[in-house]
């Protein structure tokens, strides 16, 4: 994995600019730092941060042929297939890099590479005889690509600290920005870059830039088929779809390790790396300190992971590695995960996370891990509850009402969040063929794929490459995607059990208890030193004088949120965030506009 960076500008002489570009590549080094790059010329700089995964001695970028220049952030599965149909077109190959097969694919299919690649990208290419700039972004949005363009200059990069770092864009939050952040947070519009003026180039997308014009064209998306196979028909396909992009993606010169956290995915996985390489597994789970002694169960999280993690590890015999974060740590983390994420996020879920792979990267540069699972396979509570998925927004966003009183007087007459968050729903169904807008779960399959997925890879892939790691994840396999998109919903859900496919798929490789367990999430913090924490450092914002939060909400309504003692609101977003991640969602929007000088424009 890596960082990508480029700066266009027909009309100034960019090598003016040269130690602007060396600080914003500096601002994500974290997500390479095994080699650096620039290629400079009077109109375009490109750089590049490499974290080296395949051919550790070669592949240095920015990586040139003929008039082609490329940066690339990402994995190629299929390299090697690709590479040979090169091979057969006449082009030679100086690395086994997966960087050279795409720059020499796109000059043999330009845009028409993307139909036959694979994996996990972000990448940009420079045509030097034109000026021109062609960025492409993976199937499902695995790996980031923010862009602006401001009259003459283009600028696109892995991370938005890096834009703001070039100074010719200030960080604004106007009406619509500050109103989708507080809307739909810490999820996304499509395409947003959330500060105004810059955007995300969204999943299955590229971007052609040439003559000061940008051109975005959608080069994938799910499609509907007729699929006549039987339930027996399709679990096997299932196990052979999924047991191949696991297979694939294990495909690195460094070693791999697996996320293990008993639940019904990591333990696919996990099991069937196990029985695919010849050494010990290494698998890694994350808890934190006393949670076992304040655990309460609820309707999402049903029991702790403990005792499904030494099953699996003593089934298939994996080097296990229990790390428990501290609860001083989560809290000491939540600047750093915001930081990672250059915008508020999950709290204490990301700040754990972040810890969580900086403790793995000491020993590893990759793990697979099961994100992307329940939504392709129906398993969030809003795939089967009534309630939730009858809902005309996105059934994961929670007490809108709540969130709408948080606002202050001033914001309550001009920021209307349900408005906001129906408008953002009704457009992302539009995108859906008129027969699929009237199938309920090909609609729920779809915003999930669009949304609430997308948040869960943004959150991966920042906490994970913000410790330099790499975080491969095989339920996004885009060939498992299609075919689930075409499959009735009963037979994911079926007999009250959510996956009920997929438990069925890998059910004679994996221990009964693992193939029964309820669908568990990422762990949460319950212990109340979190809430005690963060309360208190919401409370010193409020008091500091630099504080913006009297600008957006209503102060008398965050204190009586910090006065009561009880936590009994539904999560605000998804399955995890109830009293005590709101206060600290609070705490890091405070932090985040002080410390990136952000201005609010309403």
């Amino acid at each position: 994995m890596c960082a990508i960076l480029g700066w266009l500008n027909p009309q100034f002489d960019l090598l003016n600019k040269q130690k602007t570009f060396q600080k914003m590549l500096k601002l994500m080094e974290c997500r390479g730092k095994d080699s650096h790059g620039i290629y400079m010329s009077e109109h375009a700089l490109l750089g590049h941060n490499r974290l080296a995964i395949i051919d550790l001695e070669n592949g240095l970028q920015p990586m040139e042929f003929d008039d082609y220049i490329i940066t690339y952030n990402g994995e190629i599965y299929n390299t090697a297939t690709l590479r040979d149909e090169l091979l057969a077109n006449g082009y030679n190959f100086n690395t086994t890099c997966d960087t050279e097969v795409i720059l020499k694919g796109y000059h043999c299919y330009k845009e028409k590479v993307l139909d036959k690649i694979e994996g996990i990208f972000a990448f940009a290419i420079y045509n030097k005889k034109d000026n021109s700039l062609f960025l492409a972004r993976d199937r499902v949005g695995i790996k980031p690509l923010y862009y602006l363009k401001k009259k003459n200059d283009f600028i696109y990069a892995s991370m938005l600290r890096s834009i703001l770092a070039s100074k010719i864009i200030e960080p604004i939050l106007d009406k619509k920005a500050l109103g989708e952040i507080l809307a739909l947070g810490p999820s996304k519009k499509l395409g947003s870059g959330i500060f105004k003026g810059i955007k995300e180039l969204r999943a299955g997308h590229y971007l052609i830039y040439k003559n000061k014009k940008v051109k975005i064209k959608r080069y994938w998306n799910v499609v509907t088929k007729e699929c006549n196979d039987s339930f027996i028909e399709a679990k096997h396909k299932i196990h052979d779809l999924l047991t191949d992009a696991i297979i694939r993606q294990t495909v690195s010169d460094t070693p791999i390790a697996t996320l293990l956290s008993g639940g019904l995915d990591s333990s696919i996985i996990t099991a069937v790396v196990a029985k695919n390489q010849h050494k010990q597994l290494t698998t890694y789970s994350i808890d934190y300190e006393e949670n076992s002694k304040y655990f309460h169960k609820n309707n999402f999280t049903v029991d702790l992971d403990k005792k499904y993690i030494d099953i699996m590890a003593e089934n298939f015999n994996t080097n296990h590695q229990y790390k428990v974060i501290t609860q001083k740590d989560v809290v000491k983390f939540l600047k750093d995960a915001l930081y990672a994420r250059d915008y508020p996020g999950m709290t204490d879920i990301e700040a754990s996370l972040l810890w969580f792979s900086k403790e793995i990267s000491k020993d590893y540069k990759v793990i697979l891990s099961g994100e992307c699972a329940d939504e392709v396979f129906g398993g969030y509570p809003w795939f089967y509850r009534q309630e939730l998925n009858n809902k005309d927004y996105f059934p994961w966003i929670n007490n809108l009402d709540y969130r709408q009183s948080l606002l202050n007087k001033k914001l309550k007459k001009k920021l209307k969040l349900k408005k906001i968050v129906r408008k953002e729903y009704k457009k992302t169904i539009k995108e859906l063929s008129h027969s699929d807008r009237k199938d309920k779960f090909k609609k729920l399959f779809y915003i999930n794929m669009t949304h609430f997925m997308t948040t869960l890879l943004d959150r991966k892939d920042r906490m994970t490459m913000a410790a330099t790691l790499e975080a491969r994840v095989p339920f996004a396999d885009t060939k498992l995607i299609e075919y689930l998109w075409n499959l009735p919903f009963n037979y994911k859900y079926h007999r009250n059990i959510e996956k009920f496919l997929l438990r069925e798929a890998f059910k004679k490789e994996l221990p009964k208890e693992i193939i029964e367990r309820k669908k568990n999430p990422y762990p949460k913090t319950h212990h109340p030193y979190f809430k005690e924490e963060v309360s208190k450092l919401l409370t010193k914002r409020l008091k500091n004088k630099n504080s913006n939060l009297a600008k957006i909400f209503d102060i008398e309504k965050i204190k009586e949120l910090l006065d009561s003692k009880t936590d009994d609101a539904l999560p605000w977003f998804g399955q995890l965030m109830t009293k005590p991640q709101l206060i600290a969602y609070l705490y890091q929007f405070d932090l985040w506009i002080e410390n990136y000088h952000i201005k609010i424009k309403i």
